[in-house]
């Protein structure tokens, strides 16, 4: 038997993000490309009743509708009918929708950009904010951050010596690159919804690792990274967000503040001399 044929979501329909309250979490890089791109939208983390639609999306009970099977978990999108979830699928829906990545049609379009762009976001989101959940959770997401503490620090140096570098590095040459063009932006000379990710992915990291992003900083290796997260806090929309009660306040999510976790580089064992 044929799926049942999707209507189109009406262009006027509000989004809807299905997220937890109380914490930022992932649903964090949606709100960025929501607020970003001017959208209507609702978002359980500030309705009544939020918990409660949250949890019913990934109740074991709940096997979908005649169009959508059910999620696994949030962040969750509804517009219209259509009901979808993974972050990076959810913005890859977003950012054609809200202007942020480059036209695909017409004469100077560029058709396979949002992939790029994509693709960009998959790796922020990698090893920026999954690595990063990983730090305090490294050997089961079941399991209190306190019943694997000896892992987590092992895990956390790992992170700040050799992943953290990696990935900064790996941005650094992507703005220091032809295809990112003129400005601060990664791809295209423009905003993209990958700059947005990668801006929350930064701030996280800098709010779980505080020793270890200011040494970043203060380095200059990575002066072109730290120019893009200037440059999207003081974007006029994401500037009025970050300073309204819609930006909830780190807390028990993906990042976290350990004092035993925040680790400097002279923190790290030393090589024993020969």
């Amino acid at each position: 038997m044929s799926a049942p044929k999707r209507q189109k979501s009406a262009k006027d329909v509000p989004y809807e993000l299905i997220y937890w309250p109380g914490i930022p979490g992932r649903g964090e890089f949606i709100r960025l490309a929501l607020e970003e791109g001017g959208a209507d939208y609702t978002d359980t983390a500030h309705t009544e009743g939020g918990m409660d639609q949250t949890l019913a999306q990934i109740s074991g009970e709940n096997i979908g509708d005649d169009h959508n099977p059910p999620p696994l978990a949030p962040p969750i999108l509804r517009h219209g009918d259509l009901l979808i979830s993974q972050t990076p699928n959810i913005l890859l829906y977003l950012g054609p929708r809200l202007g942020l990545v480059p036209p695909a049609e017409g004469e100077d379009g560029d058709p396979d950009a949002l992939y790029r762009i994509n693709a960009l976001a998959l790796t922020a989101l990698d090893g920026l904010s999954n690595e990063v959940h990983d730090c305090h959770h490294p050997i089961a997401s079941g399991l209190y951050y306190e019943d694997q503490k000896e892992e987590s620090l092992r895990k956390s140096k790992d992170f700040v010596e050799n992943r953290l570098p990696k990935f900064l590095g790996y941005f650094e040459r992507v703005l220091t690159g032809k295809a990112s063009g003129d400005g601060p932006w990664l791809y295209g000379g423009q905003l993209t919804y990958a700059d947005l990710v990668l801006f929350q992915a930064i701030d996280g990291v800098k709010f779980a690792f505080r020793k270890a992003m200011s040494a970043a900083q203060t380095s200059g290796k990575y002066v072109h990274v730290f120019q893009l997260y200037d440059a999207v806090k003081e974007r006029p929309k994401i500037k009025d967000y970050l300073a309204s009660k819609r930006r909830q306040a780190y807390a028990q999510g993906i990042y976290r503040y350990y004092p035993e976790l925040d680790l400097a580089e002279t923190d790290m064992p030393q090589p024993a001399a020969r």
